[in-house]
């Protein structure tokens, strides 16, 4: 089936992004969530970001106004019933996503490829919800999405070859890099890179040294582009942690046990940049 129309759910910070990136690949784009308010911020948020490349000679203005006339917005997923392809950026909560993906099912055409953005969760479970578990796959995409290349493809148990193909194809499409990883708790980058912020988070918890130089060692002595810490603030330590119990859980290996100040600074509310504090204090 050909994709020239496709449909992200959420309109945050990674269905935005996903959605923005669509457009700008030439595709019709039905960007969905459940209020029409955050739909319209983040129409905003992109058409500041199109006006920057503009301004810096990226893009033209005629390919900032081709991309958002290629954005429409929903706030019903029953608009789902004519695209080609959807993918999945809500909550990382599985009682939501599978909420979301058996009224897909319900309303997308047969034959149309349901993908999920989830970047922990088990793509086979997902699926078994659905009645066909062949054409659902993980289409796990990088923050920032406009900036990052890699995305994850997942298969899960079921996964057919046809619907990894198309999906590999669309990734290509949107400028993207495809890495094919099958369907184990984390997958590949949450599965490394969650165990070492935890790890980092473990060096506050016991006091070997100050956030500031942790990440300060791993940024000059490992030549990471960020510390740790500051990535947990930017990714949502609320984030973090909901991955850190799937690893622990699909694993059953303390090794994963998220760290009790990691948990202590969710329930005080201390998420990171998106509440103003976390590691570090943000204005």
């Amino acid at each position: 089936m050909a994709m020239n129309k496709i449909m992200v759910i959420g309109a945050g910070q990674m269905g935005g992004g996903i959605a923005q990136v669509a457009a700008e690949s030439g595709l019709q784009v039905v960007l969905n969530d459940i209020s029409q308010d955050f739909i319209d911020k983040r129409l905003a948020f992109i058409d500041k970001l199109l006006s920057k490349n503009v301004a810096k000679g990226r893009i033209s203005e005629e390919h900032k106004a081709d991309t958002l006339a290629r954005l429409i917005s929903s706030t019903d997923l029953a608009d789902a019933a004519d695209v080609d392809f959807v993918v999945e950026a809500a909550s990382e909560n599985m009682a939501i996503k599978e909420k979301i993906f058996r009224t897909l099912d319900e309303v997308a055409r047969p034959g149309v490829i349901l993908a999920s953005n989830t970047s922990s969760l088990p793509i086979t479970e997902i699926a078994a919800v659905t009645n066909r578990p062949e054409m659902v796959i993980g289409m796990h995409f990088m923050n920032p999405v406009p900036v990052m290349k890699l995305v994850e493809i997942i298969r899960g148990i079921a996964t057919s070859d046809a619907c990894y193909q198309a999906v590999e194809e669309l990734t290509v499409r949107m400028g993207k890099a495809p890495v094919e990883v099958n369907d184990y708790p984390g997958f590949i980058s949450n599965r490394i890179l969650m165990p070492m912020i935890n790890e980092a988070i473990y060096c506050v918890f016991e006091g070997v040294a100050e956030p500031e130089a942790i990440d300060q060692v791993m940024k000059l002595g490992m030549n990471h582009p960020m510390g740790p810490l500051t990535l947990a603030d930017f990714i949502g330590l609320d984030t973090c942690l909901a991955i850190m119990e799937v690893l622990h859980e699909g694993f059953a290996d303390s090794k994963y046990r998220p760290c009790p100040l990691l948990r202590k600074m969710v329930k005080a509310g201390w998420l990171g940049k998106k509440s103003g504090k976390g590691f570090f204090k943000y204005a």
